[in-house]
């Protein structure tokens, strides 16, 4: 690797730093913000394995903790495992509650490759998931994934991950517009899903029609939907898919339902921080560090372009059954500036958030989405069934599979931060 500068600049930047004070000053300015934000930096430069918000070390012993990850280990940089013993974690057949979106072994897939990959950490170990201490530990709690519909699929996960324990007349699954609640009676704890894609309100948040291509968030309405999450002892956001429709965003200023709206377009990224601070100041007036939780879960990849990775040009995730090998793999869906975003607001949170960061692991995943083994809510033409790829879901992931590893880190995470 070349130096950043050569032998002779470097003597001249030297010089002239004895030369000048300020200038001096300034080069270990430079120096102690790239230590300092070393990741971030990392991150804006396309070094994948940036984590932006600075990671949770404190000498408070953080709610429902149980011990600690050990000093040095990621658990979030690793590589996938082929591990048939082990995996999958249940059987698509033995959870009911997987919407028929994500059953991908019931609509045909010939294959359960993408079944059988654990996560393995570079030089340590993840905790096994324990779905009697996950149970025992909401006894007469709440724990609430908010978000849009790649949370949801965790939220499912976590549901099918946990219900085998319960009896089947002690647990039920309801849902109330925007909230769905899994009740495990004898526990009296419930697992609940609620639909904000973009926190804020916005005019996508009806839970069954939201497919608005002319998408409006407006602003400083964070209330709206945070009344139904007070109360929650364990809050696991996610938002970021729905902000991607284009370089900026639609923004209202007042209600939707006033006569004249008055709607502003801002840059994509500084709408994204305006949501991030808002739900940051929800969290600190509404949440109690002594005693609950706040997790939120990075962007989810999609792989919509296989010329990302080497393949053929106009194709997709479909028909893909391999892992992405490249340990540097960064597809051109998630968007740095947004993880920059992240990171700037993250790292003035006087409440501790713990970052999830599942999108470098999930990067590598091209086999693992649904594609085209799910329900269809329209029928498909003639031309979509020449053209599979056509109508491929590269966003959704099958379940058992992925969406498992992230409730695998979820569960380290609460109980070894």
């Amino acid at each position: 690797m070349k130096p950043p500068f050569p032998s002779s600049s470097s003597s001249y930047v030297l010089r002239k730093a004895r030369l000048s004070p300020y200038l001096f000053t300034l080069l270990v300015f430079i120096v102690f913000v790239t230590i300092l934000y070393g990741e971030d930096i990392g991150c804006i430069f396309g070094q994948i394995d940036a984590i932006p918000p600075r990671p949770i070390r404190t000498t408070r012993k953080l709610p429902f903790a149980i011990g600690r990850t050990p000093e040095g280990c990621d658990v979030f940089s690793g590589r996938w495992v082929r591990d048939e013993a082990n995996r999958p974690l249940y059987e698509e057949s033995e959870c009911p509650y997987i919407q028929p979106q994500l059953t991908c072994q019931e609509h045909g897939r010939p294959e359960k490759d993408y079944q059988y990959w654990r996560w393995q950490p570079h030089g340590c170990d993840l905790p096994s998931f324990n779905a009697t201490l996950m149970l025992e530990t909401l006894r007469g709690k709440r724990i609430m994934f908010v978000g849009d519909s790649l949370n949801r699929g965790q939220y499912v996960s976590m549901v099918c991950l946990l219900h085998r324990l319960i009896p089947e007349n002690a647990k039920s699954m309801e849902t109330f517009d925007s909230l769905t609640v899994f009740t495990a009676k004898d526990y009296n704890a419930t697992i609940e899903f609620y639909w904000a894609p973009f926190l804020l309100e916005s005019n996508s948040d009806n839970a069954v029609v939201h497919r608005i291509s002319d998408r409006i968030v407006r602003k400083g309405s964070i209330n709206k939907h945070g009344r139904n999450w007070k109360g929650v002892d364990i809050l696991v956001f996610n938002t970021y898919l729905w902000w991607m429709t284009g370089l900026k965003m639609k923004i209202l200023k007042g209600s939707f339902d006033d006569e004249e709206k008055e709607i502003v377009e801002i840059p994509t990224e500084d709408a994204y921080r305006m949501a991030m601070k808002s739900m940051l100041r929800w969290v600190k007036l509404n949440m109690d560090r002594k005693k609950t939780r706040v997790f939120f879960t990075s962007m989810s990849p999609s792989h919509g372009k296989s010329i990302d990775w080497g393949g053929e040009p106009g194709k997709n995730c479909y028909n893909e059954t391999t892992l992405i090998e490249d340990p540097n793999y960064w597809g051109s869906d998630c968007r740095k500036g947004v993880m920059r975003v992240i990171g700037e607001v993250f790292s003035r949170s006087k409440f501790p958030i713990t970052f999830l960061n599942i999108t470098q692991l999930s990067n590598y995943r091209k086999d693992a989405h649904t594609s085209i083994y799910k329900k269809q809510w329209n029928p498909l033409t003639p031309e979509q069934l020449a053209n599979p790829s056509s109508y491929a879901d590269c966003v959704h992931w099958c379940l058992p599979g992925l969406q498992d590893t992230w409730n695998e880190l979820l569960f380290a995470k609460l109980f070894y931060p």
